[in-house]
């Protein structure tokens, strides 16, 4: 069992930046795939982007370079840069692992980014 903690969320002004961060505990395997996903008010979930245990990562095409997924395995933790943050940015930013390929197994509860124009 992993249990995934997302820290870093806030409130934030247009144009600015935050970091969060994803820490894992329980048995979690320096070789998993680990995401981050957002869910704005009243819109459905939707990938913001992924690292994998070799530091590859793949972003949506929204976050067109303002966004930086990154991982510290000795610490299990993900860290997920937000830079140039807009209003349509705010939402509640959770991240997930899984193995391998297929869908996500473990999900963090989430951590609120509030931009504000």
């Amino acid at each position: 069992q992993v249990q995934l903690v997302e820290s870093g969320g806030g409130l934030v002004q247009a144009g600015g930046s935050l970091r969060l961060s994803c820490t894992a505990s329980g048995r979690p395997s320096s070789l998993s795939t680990m995401g981050w996903f957002r869910q704005a008010p009243g819109k459905e979930r939707e990938f913001v982007g992924s690292i994998r245990w070799n530091g590859n990562t793949y972003y949506a095409d929204f976050v067109k370079g303002r966004f930086t997924i990154s991982r510290n395995n000795a610490k299990n933790t993900m860290y997920l840069d937000l830079n140039s943050l807009k209003a349509e940015d705010t939402g509640v930013y959770t991240c997930a692992s899984k193995q391998g390929i297929g869908t996500y197994d473990y999900w963090g509860q989430g951590t609120q980014v509030t931009v504000f124009s």
